[in-house]
């Protein structure tokens, strides 16, 4: 096939599209959208956010030194992209999108109620990379939501709705097209039958 070569740029879709929440001392919490954002170890636990100098959550994240990562759902797109094109030093995201702060286990920030997953970080390193720099953070606790507990207490997370954003927009996740490891599984689904055991004289029934 055919291809046109471009020059670099950011071409890596779909990402998550998270509402990463932070908080001064005697603050206001507030939030902020990134698709930036990705698991980066886990033992330790660790994530990374990628955030511009100019944004009014950079400066708390990094005199705080903690921040949430809150997943995003269908539910919660339009407040997501919100608090992407508003920015904290003019509004209250919490108050305008009508989200419930909720309290951290590990962390001084609040998380979001409505959101799945929150993932309360805090960051262990910060790379100054050009454009956004990198906050490089441990996995200090994650909420979970209990409704999305099965009778085993087993983690349904894709049956949440989770949300990404590709290339300007946003969508929900559609139909599961396999599971990891099912390219090397062996099919269970056809199981071969067990040979029969040659029968002796003593399994036959004489004839009179």
């Amino acid at each position: 096939m055919a291809k046109q070569y471009w020059k670099p740029g950011n071409m890596l879709y779909p990402v998550p599209a998270v509402m990463a929440t932070c908080q001064r001392a005697g603050e206001k919490p507030n939030i902020i959208t990134i698709a930036w954002t990705g698991t980066v170890c886990s033992d330790p636990a660790m994530v990374s956010i990628s955030v511009r100098r100019e944004r009014y959550s950079y400066a708390i994240i990094k005199e705080s030194g903690e921040f949430v990562i809150n997943l995003t759902t269908k539910r919660l797109v339009k407040a997501a992209d919100y608090c992407g094109v508003r920015s904290g030093r003019d509004v209250d995201k919490f108050a305008d999108t009508g989200l419930t702060p909720c309290a951290s286990k590990s962390v001084g920030c609040p998380g979001i109620a409505e959101s799945p997953v929150n993932i309360e970080c805090r960051v262990s390193q910060i790379l100054n990379l050009g454009s956004h720099d990198l906050f490089l953070a441990t996995v200090e606790n994650v909420g979970v939501e209990e409704s999305l507990l099965d009778e085993t207490g087993r983690l349904q997370l894709n049956s949440s709705g989770l949300a990404v954003y590709s290339h300007g927009g946003y969508f929900a996740l559609g139909s599961q097209l396999g599971s990891f490891g099912y390219s090397v599984r062996k099919n269970l689904k056809n199981p071969k039958k067990p040979k029969n055991k040659k029968k002796t004289n003593a399994h036959r029934v004489r004839k009179k």
